[in-house]
């Protein structure tokens, strides 16, 4: 006597192999969205990377505030600026960078980073202003090791 699958046994099969089906689909496309946002992040992380060495490689201070534009690799529109503010001391600058991605054309939102960070600029220094510095830290240091102007 022959045996065969009942059809409820086959409607089982077929339902467990549906949802298995379903699972591996889901997670394939998962795999695929996540591979897409990484790819958009570091275009992002290279955009921002690229405005940044505009910046650092800017050796007028009023063109560093003022910042510029680009279009990147990946056709997005980039613009960045700065806020400069000086310390107390010399040639040291507190830098505030801003830096504007437009939406792309494969749906990427447009975003702004902001940055904050120490530089040491010589070139964007005002001649008067880090002379005083320059001189207080002077007098700074001549006093921490005793050697305090003498006045008569």
């Amino acid at each position: 006597m022959r045996r065969a699958f009942t059809l409820l046994e086959v409607i089982v099969a077929l339902a467990i192999f549906a949802l298995a089906a379903v699972v591996l689909g889901s997670a394939y496309v998962n795999v695929l969205m996540a591979y897409e946002s990484v790819q958009r992040g570091n275009q992002v992380d290279e955009d921002v990377r690229f405005a940044r060495a505009q910046l650092l490689a800017e050796p007028d201070h009023d063109k560093a505030e003022t910042g510029a534009d680009f279009v990147s690799p990946g056709g997005r529109q980039v613009k960045w600026h700065a806020t400069i503010e000086t310390t107390t001391m010399a040639d040291l600058f507190t830098v505030t960078f801003v830096c504007e991605l437009a939406g792309d054309a494969a749906g990427g939102a447009a975003q702004t980073v902001t940055e904050n960070f120490t530089l040491m600029r010589p070139t964007w220094a005002a001649p008067t202003e880090n002379t005083k510095l320059k001189q207080d830290a002077q007098d700074r240091i001549a006093k921490l090791q005793g050697k305090e102007k003498q006045t008569p």
